[in-house]
């Protein structure tokens, strides 16, 4: 019997433009999706958008249009990048349809009626582009602790979600079910987020202060808060399609959005009676120049744009071969020409180009008859290995694993030499060429989840048809004396071509120091600090989190030279440190000082006293 397989995305904010990051979650959740149709499971496959909250309504009146007319336009293009990137999805669910409105508020009254949902005064500092309020301790700086903009204070009347008496319910489920959340570090980070009290959700806002939202049943001045309204979509789908596919196998999110997933879209379900998720998979950001991408930083990568330069199947192709779920992955178009050239040109366009060209010099250009003997490593191995790394979501993995074999293939022909070979045994050298072929189809059905067009184009030149589904046989029937052509370039080699940018005012070559005043370097303590131990910090390959002695007290420090110094080589060592710096919090670890280095020629160098000094001593 075919094993289920129900993946969703998150759905995207309508308001947001598609980027790179949209991209990545949604392009690796369609490969999945098409990994499981060739394992011959039952798919559902589930995208869409979010369309609900202050942003839209405020988008709409700047535009002069109605909240809903902005979502039509909108959505739009969510839609169009999705159709230019291939995406196979089984449903699009749009937050302002009817299907979702009604189920979310079947789901408000039952919790209502079970006495799971009450209403209370409320106040706090709420963040209009979060649409989330926040408590005192929650801020940073007097800011919002997620996206760093300003907030005000609000106080009225409002309904809440007993999310707090789920608390001990949900440590439970994860220690009890440790793939529910992956990879493991996401996993560990929830659970010290619930180490902390987990108080109660705010679940409605007052229709004088925004109407647009799904209107609460029990409360009719109230409209849903946009999380609780959101993250329904994954039930509201399935369960109008006739039910039979609740619960979800995998939900595919970026850790940005790890909290709302892991905390408050379980304790909802428990508290609605629903069955949970089996696994919620947190991917990590693709960063540009070691910094995530964000519109102020003007760093954000447009998916559109890459595909029409190199092709959507290589842009497809790249993504998944070069970030390892769950870990942050640095951007360039340099590394994507890179990875173009070395393994799609080099290891796979040439080696198709080869055997047709050798294929017109010694057997007219067409397939031969009869193969070689079965080899003692078939491709089904291969598949083998490839479908448990799928099960396991290591896709660059079993990527690695296809493109090993690829370059097998490529080996095998430099090792037969049939350009040589041929002129001595015509009929040997045709043999090996029709094997070749046979295995180069293998690999194209092996690669057709990650390419569909080109590994199709590739496998109609050899006159097969498509990749069915399921891939009940690598075992390519090849048709004795069909006519190749005489050239193919899937992918033809590239060369990166910046883009020119608008001449520029070129730099002083002495740029001014900035002065500062003798008052204000006597503000700055520095002081000698020695290391008495240092981790690398979960997720995170340039920070290390050390342990520092400043001899009447012991603090923790967060500092990026994972990269220069092993956490082995860093206990005893003296150091300088800034040690009255605010403490700021980075990937979730409080820093409380910073350490003082040079930098020379990409070489960071601590910098340390000349001789041994009691730590806690003062520099100035």
């Amino acid at each position: 019997m075919a094993e289920k397989f129900f993946l969703t995305t998150p759905i995207y904010y309508v308001n947001d433009e598609p980027h790179l990051g949209h991209a990545y979650t949604t392009v690796i959740a369609d490969i999945l999706t098409r990994f499981h149709r060739l394992f011959g499971d039952r798919v559902f496959f589930l995208t869409g958008t979010d369309e609900h909250g202050q942003k839209v309504a405020e988008a709409a009146v700047k535009a002069g249009r109605s909240p809903q007319d902005q979502c039509d336009i909108m959505v739009q293009r969510f839609q169009a990048v999705w159709e230019k990137l291939d995406i196979s999805h089984d449903d699009f669910i749009r937050t302002t349809e009817e299907r979702h409105t009604k189920y979310v508020q079947d789901v408000l009254q039952k919790l209502w009626d079970d006495n799971e949902i009450y209403e209370a005064e409320y106040e706090g500092w709420y963040c209009v582009p979060e649409e989330r309020f926040w408590t005192e301790k929650d801020l940073i700086e007097g800011n919002c602790p997620s996206c760093g903009r300003e907030v005000s204070r609000l106080s009225e009347k409002n309904y809440f979600f007993r999310m707090g008496k789920y608390q001990d319910w949900l440590i439970g489920h994860l220690k009890q079910n440790p793939r529910f959340i992956l990879p493991e570090t996401r996993r560990n980070e929830i659970l010290g987020f619930l180490a902390k009290p987990l108080g109660d959700l705010c679940i409605s806002r007052p229709k004088e202060r925004l109407a647009w939202g799904i209107p609460i049943p029990f409360a009719p001045d109230f409209v849903t808060y946009v999380w609780f309204d959101a993250l329904l979509n994954y039930v509201t789908a399935p369960e109008s399609r006739g039910g039979g596919w609740w619960p979800a196998t995998v939900h595919l999110i970026g850790k940005d959005i790890l909290t709302t997933h892991s905390v408050y879209w379980p304790t909802m379900l428990k508290a609605a009676g629903l069955e949970l998720p089996e696994t919620i998979l947190s991917h990590g950001w693709w960063l540009v120049e070691d910094a995530k991408m964000s519109k102020s930083l003007g760093n954000v990568v447009k998916p559109l744009a890459l595909a029409d330069k190199y092709g959507v199947d290589a842009f497809r192709f790249f993504l998944a071969r070069e970030m390892s779920l769950g870990l942050d992955a640095t951007f360039s178009e340099t590394a994507l020409v890179n990875r173009y050239n070395s393994e799609l040109a080099n290891d796979l366009g040439n080696l198709f180009s080869r055997l047709i060209k050798l294929l017109h010099q010694f057997n007219q250009g067409r397939i031969p008859a009869e193969g070689l003997p079965d080899k003692a490593d078939p491709p089904t191995a291969v598949w083998d290995r490839v479908r448990s790394l799928i099960n396991e979501y290591r896709l660059n993995a079993a990527l690695d694993e296809i493109m090993t074999y690829v370059r097998s293939l490529n080996k095998a022909v430099e090792d037969a030499a049939p350009w040589k070979a041929g002129k001595t045994d015509p009929e040997g050298t045709n043999r090996f060429l029709r094997s070749a072929l046979e295995d180069l189809a293998a690999a194209a059905c092996m690669l057709w989840p990650v390419m569909p067009g080109k590994m199709t184009e590739l496998l109609a030149a050899l006159n097969l048809k498509p990749c069915a589904s399921p891939l009940s046989s690598l075992k390519r029937s090849l048709s004795a004396g069909h006519l190749l052509p005489e050239k193919a370039s899937l992918f033809p080699r590239v060369k990166y071509e910046p883009q020119s940018e608008a001449p520029k005012t070129p730099a002083p070559s002495a740029p001014e120091i900035p002065l500062v005043t003798i008052d204000d370097f006597r503000r700055i303590q520095l002081r000698v600090a020695r290391i008495v131990g240092a981790q690398a910090v979960p997720g995170a390959d340039k920070l290390l989190k050390l342990e520092i002695d400043l001899g009447t007290e012991k603090r923790t420090l967060v500092a990026g030279i994972a990269k220069h110094y092993k956490p082995e080589d860093l206990p005893g060592k003296s150091i300088v440190i800034v040690a009255n710096l605010q403490p700021a919090k980075i990937r979730g670890v409080e820093s409380k000082g910073m350490l003082l280095a040079a930098e020379d020629d990409g070489k960071l160098i601590l910098i340390t006293p000349e001789s041994e000094a009691h730590p806690g001593s003062k520099i100035g």
